[in-house]
């Protein structure tokens, strides 16, 4: 019984993948083992479910009534194990989650590693990456996203707090040029920015009246990582726009050095996002409860030096 309905998850999972190859990736085994799985399945069935080319495959009339069918018996057999698992107390199994490379590392997955080392049944597998994934089409449980949400057909999201962003420079670099103190002044000096594919990306900042004001800032060094940004930032290269969480140690150190005041910083919303799904399951409830309960705190946290730190430098000639 366990090796047909590892047929049947291969043959699904090979049926919206497209490939053998994916549907290994997306499930954790070799291209092999599906293959192998998927010939047994059709062994047994005594028919062939797949028309394979050396360029794609396809499936037969047969696979394709075979699959209707397969979806629906594991759309019920998903929605009982949900019904069950939504009724314990302690996640369990393995939990996907996407989330951006930077916020990611710093933020998201220190969190879910602590939930992990509370649950020794609950397994933790984040992918980082700054593309928006389609969490059904790749497998993910949940992701958690830095930006505006688009179209959310199918997913269900909640907010976890904002991410501010602030321009700063280091001391060294302030004590040569200045330090600006309103938008109009930041033409008049050197950044180092967030830029990839020969796009540059223009800072952004509040109107004052609900929408956004963007700026070009002059800038000679452009990098794609923004941790490569800060590191530059804080060695004096010039003016650097940068998340709160990210420059919050510099700041404290007294690398980095917040210019501009409050009203000027722009915020992202930042969410967890999630597939809808009548019945939650444990894992992925117990991961938004802890971003939730604990995201706010790591952003907030953030700003806190800022006042402190920010002290003004004349401009020297």
């Amino acid at each position: 019984m366990t090796d047909r309905l590892s047929g049947v998850l291969s043959f699904v999972q090979a049926a919206e993948a497209g490939s053998f190859a994916l549907a290994a990736q997306r499930m954790g085994l070799s291209r092999s083992a599906i293959g192998k799985s998927i010939a047994r399945l059709e062994e047994r069935l005594g028919t062939r479910l797949f028309q394979r080319t050396t360029r794609r495959q396809s499936l037969t009339d047969d696979g394709q009534a075979f699959y209707e069918r397969c979806v629906r018996a594991l759309a019920e057999l998903e929605a009982a194990e949900a019904e069950l698992d939504s009724g314990r107390r302690a996640p369990t199994g393995r939990l996907r989650v996407s989330a951006p490379v930077m916020f990611g590392r710093h933020c998201a997955a220190p969190l879910l590693w602590d939930l992990a080392r509370q649950h020794s049944g609950l397994e933790v597998e984040i992918s980082f990456s700054d593309r928006v994934v389609d969490l059904i089409e790749d497998g993910y449980d949940m992701a958690v996203r830095v930006a505006p949400l688009a179209d959310q057909a199918g997913l269900t999201a909640r907010r976890l707090g904002v991410q501010e962003m602030v321009v700063c420079a280091a001391p060294s670099y302030l004590a040569r040029h200045g330090r600006p103190t309103t938008l109009g002044e930041l033409d008049g000096h050197e950044a180092v920015i967030y830029g990839r594919n020969g796009i540059s990306k223009p800072w952004r900042f509040p109107d004052g009246q609900g929408g956004e004001k963007l700026v070009s800032v002059p800038s000679r060094l452009r990098f794609d990582d923004v941790e490569t940004i800060a590191d530059a930032a804080a060695q004096g290269a010039g003016l650097a726009w940068l998340p709160c969480w990210l420059v919050a140690e510099r700041v404290r150190g007294g690398q980095l050095v917040i210019v501009l005041e409050q009203e000027h910083r722009y915020g992202n919303e930042i969410y967890a996002v999630w597939p809808q799904n009548k019945h939650l399951p444990s894992k992925v409830r117990a991961a938004i409860d802890m971003l939730v309960a604990r995201i706010p705190e790591r952003l907030s946290s953030a700003t806190r030096p800022v006042k402190a730190s920010a002290r003004p430098h004349p401009r020297r000639g």
